[in-house]
């Protein structure tokens, strides 16, 4: 599969995003696997009481493995729900793979037990959440349905935010908006944990 040519100065959202999906297309199931426990093992050292997360969706890096050592090292894992309209995200703990239900998006597994409303993520010392690229300044960019954009306000003032991304999807600058909250560090399964912004 041939790639589109990455982004120049001054590209936006959308040319970014179609560079960073057909990235996350051309890469194989075995390499998913390989990254996907590379992640879980990163996770192994993160402290925290409570933490909140996903479960990853199409091409998305992660596994339930990642969650799962989570909670064996004691952290309290919660998970979105997706609102029925645009809105900040729901949350509800994890408690198990068999308690995962198919949720609204087509595809996207949820948590069954009982919602904690938006101000759940307010509860996490961490935010685990999906990305499909983030920059040295912390500049995150989503799908653009904007569910986590309209989430983060509700996060504690010194939570840590981390994107969960590829080796790759760690780039030097791409668009941004007055409103975007920057994340403090990303996740990727060669680097592991990786502090921002980068100087």
């Amino acid at each position: 599969m041939e790639l589109p040519d990455r982004p120049g100065p001054g590209a936006g959202k959308g040319e970014w995003r179609a560079w960073l999906t057909a990235g996350r297309a051309a890469i194989s199931p075995q390499q998913r696997v390989l990254e996907a426990n590379s992640l879980a093992q990163a996770v192994t050292g993160l402290t925290a009481s409570t933490v909140c997360c996903y479960v990853p969706f199409g091409s998305e890096p992660g596994s339930l493995s990642l969650l799962d050592v989570l909670r064996d090292a004691g952290a309290r894992v919660l998970l979105p729900v997706v609102p029925s309209t645009p809105g900040p995200l729901d949350w509800a703990e994890y408690t198990g793979t068999s308690a995962l239900v198919a949720g609204r998006l087509r595809g996207v597994l949820e948590p069954s037990g009982p919602r904690l409303g938006p101000g759940g993520v307010g509860e996490a010392n961490v935010v685990l959440l999906p990305a499909l690229g983030v920059d040295h300044r912390g500049v995150r960019l989503g799908r653009g349905a904007g569910y986590y954009d309209r989430s983060l306000g509700f996060a504690g003032a010194h939570t840590e935010l981390v994107a969960v991304i590829r080796d790759t999807e760690l780039v030097e600058e791409l668009p941004a908006e007055p409103h975007d909250v920057r994340m403090t560090a990303v996740l990727t399964p060669g680097k592991g944990l990786v502090p921002l912004p980068l100087t």
